[in-house]
């Protein structure tokens, strides 16, 4: 059987993230504003690619609530690989 996601020993369900912190806050800010550095650019997307989306991360969810848990895990994959699609794509090949 996979093994859930798990912060400190607790399995965590796919709608909860693990909280910001300020300096991730500030990246997006930064970068809502079109003002982010190149590092708070990589702080923005590192998080919304792997903290957010958990786009690395196994989507399955076993057990009784199982497949609507792991739906919803699809769910923010699909964005993250969109996000992850977009940032590797050639301008050439659209």
């Amino acid at each position: 059987m996979a093994e859930q996601p798990k912060r400190k020993g607790k399995i965590i369900p796919p709608w909860e993230t693990k909280a910001p912190e300020a300096m991730i806050a500030a990246a997006f800010g930064a970068l809502q504003n079109g003002q982010a550095s190149s590092h708070q650019q990589k702080v923005a997307m590192n998080w919304l690619i792997i903290e957010c989306c958990d786009y690395y991360g196994l989507s399955y969810r076993p057990g009784e609530d199982g497949r609507r848990d792991t739906d919803f895990a699809e769910g923010k994959r699909f964005v993250g690989a969109q996000v992850v699609k977009m940032a590797n794509i050639k301008p050439g090949m659209l």
